[in-house]
């Protein structure tokens, strides 16, 4: 049973209302996925968008913070660079200063809110978080299920989510910019430095009001991106993989991520429900 109390703000008030926006998904996004129960993607939008918020503070708030200090001390600069100026041209621009101000503190505060936006997809149990930096969604995603995994933690946060599935970046849904997509999002695990490793891969196709390409074809030309003719000495294993490809198809937009082997063997595949069960069912046998 979900705990009411977890479910409210550290100060005691209610719990927020996190609004869904509606549209499609532009290229580019990165972000969550996340299926849910039917018919309760606006509650599971509400459970998730508290554990993202709490999480977000906990990984990037440093940097959200020191983001709006130097928002703050150009917004000083101008201000001393303008008070140089004749006292005439100084009155005359004294309103727009201040109207300035006031755009930059909104801003300021706007850009808070919006390292989390709520997408509505018009999709029956699936709902989706758009992300903007400092947040690494393959990052972000990974530590929010590992402390969700970790034994000692039994507090069911969550009712109706299930599985989350990170996005790194996304792409229109043509063959060309699906593999400029995967020349972006691939080449940090499989290129360059970790280019003369050997890693078993395998890639995982979701589709979702999708029709553009069928998954073997998706499969095939992420694949060979991977490898590249043999320069890459990187192998294909369905079962014993070192990293996981995921690739969620969605109606106009195509994203991808990459996930370590732990995906499937510690962490259930990301499924919040299913890690949580499992805990019970250890925490019963001991």
């Amino acid at each position: 049973m979900v705990n009411k109390r977890s479910l409210e703000q550290p100060n005691g008030s209610k719990k927020k209302k996190f609004k869904l926006s509606s549209g499609f998904l532009d290229p580019s996004t990165s972000g969550v996925y996340a299926t849910c129960a039917r018919k309760h993607e606006k509650q599971a939008a509400q459970e998730l968008g508290l554990l993202f918020e709490e999480k977000v503070e906990e990984m990037y708030g440093d940097q959200l913070e020191n983001a709006d200090e130097k928002t703050e001390i150009e917004n000083q600069e101008s201000c001393d660079s303008k008070q140089k100026l004749s006292i005439e041209e100084e009155i005359n621009r004294e309103l727009s200063e201040l109207q300035d101000k006031n755009k930059s503190k909104n801003e300021s505060k706007n850009n808070k809110k919006e390292v989390l936006q709520f997408i509505h997809l018009d999709c029956e149990c699936v709902i989706f978080c758009k992300t903007r930096k400092p947040v690494i969604p393959e990052q972000f995603v990974h530590s929010l299920i590992e402390n969700l995994a970790d034994p000692a933690n039994m507090e069911k946060r969550t009712r109706y989510i299930q599985k989350l599935t990170p996005i790194t970046s996304s792409c229109s849904a043509s063959m060309d910019q699906l593999i400029k997509l995967a020349e972006r999002v691939l080449a940090p695990h499989f290129h360059g430095e970790n280019g003369s490793k050997h890693y078993k891969f395998a890639v995982e196709v979701t589709r979702r009001n999708f029709n553009t390409f069928e998954r073997l074809d998706i499969i095939k030309q992420v694949v060979a991106q991977v490898i590249q003719n043999g320069k890459y000495n990187h192998e294909v294993n369905l079962k014993d993989y070192d990293k996981l490809i995921l690739i969620e198809c969605f109606k106009n937009n195509i994203g991808m991520s990459v996930v370590d082997g732990d995906y499937s063997k510690s962490y259930k595949k990301y499924n919040v429900q299913q890690i949580y069960e499992a805990k019970m069912k250890e925490h019963a046998k001991k």
